[in-house]
């Protein structure tokens, strides 16, 4: 990735002008994570969620059915590649698989496909044919007999082929096509707001932690007293455990409202958001 490139995506992820990015990349030696950092400590960058890891490329692939589905990250080197005819039927037949296997990564790559050969000879092979690194990613599998799920693609490639992928389950007492409409559009708002958890006190501690440590230091560099200092940093924390708790975001339908009042106002009782999935190439 080009200095340019790199300062694109650290201005896209943290609001920060380009001279900033500039110095801060230049700061961390091009490591775009602790760039992040330099700039919310001084106080230039945005509050938001770690950094998405070195971008990759690749297809984002979903499979199954509302009782039981999967996404299946397959990345490669670049987007030529996950355009390819020969990945995009290699990686058509994986996630199929990957389904059946519920996302156990070993017991995939030793799975058959249909020309009789191993997921992980077909790999290698496609590797040598294409001439680019190929790697089956991250998976996950969604399967529930009192759940319902419901899906989102973005950036779709072709089919059940995307950049980035969905699914979210709901316990339901009944069907009912607001049920229905409202599914769809709780995967579509958990596409665009990147939750961390479904509550607040699920949000992983280490991300936590890490939060407090990035406020703390930037309250410090502004000369912020210990009193004050304190009660900001708390207030801090909180705003963004609200904003990265999918019940507590604002929905993106009706930005006024808060998810968990949008299925209060549904007529049908008993619903329940059991788990979700989001994977997006590149983070």
């Amino acid at each position: 990735m080009s200095n340019i490139e790199q300062i694109k995506k650290l201005r896209h992820s943290t609001g920060a002008g380009f001279k900033d990015c500039n110095l801060a990349l230049k700061e961390s030696k091009g490591d775009l994570e602790k760039a992040v950092e330099i700039l919310r400590v001084k106080g230039i960058a945005k509050a938001s969620k770690k950094m998405s890891r070195v971008a990759k490329e690749g297809v984002i692939l979903l499979s199954g059915n509302e009782k039981k589905c999967s996404l299946l990250e397959v990345n490669c080197e670049t987007d030529f590649v996950a355009k390819n005819e020969d990945f995009i039927n290699f990686v058509k037949e994986l996630s199929e698989l990957n389904n059946k296997c519920s996302s156990d990564l070993e017991k995939l790559n030793n799975s058959i496909m249909q020309n009789k050969k191993t997921v992980k000879e077909n790999l290698v092979a496609l590797i040598a044919k294409i001439g680019e690194k190929i790697t089956i990613g991250r998976a996950k599998t969604l399967e529930s007999s009192s759940c319902n799920n419901y899906t989102y693609q973005h950036a779709i490639v072709r089919d059940n082929v995307s950049k980035l992928g969905v699914i979210v389950s709901l316990e339901i007492n009944q069907q009912s096509d607001e049920i229905n409409s409202f599914g769809k559009q709780l995967a579509m708002h958990i596409a665009a707001s990147n939750p961390i958890a479904l509550t607040s006190d699920k949000i992983e501690k280490t991300i936590l932690d890490k939060e407090q440590e990035l406020i703390s230091e930037e309250l410090k560099n502004l000369g912020k007293k210990d009193e004050i200092a304190k009660k900001i940093s708390l207030g801090k924390l909180n705003k963004f455990k609200e904003e990265n708790s999918l019940l507590t975001q604002d929905w993106v339908i009706e930005p006024k409202k808060k998810v968990k009042e949008v299925i209060n106002e549904i007529n049908t009782k008993g619903i329940n958001i059991k788990e979700f999935v989001r994977l997006k190439i590149g983070e």
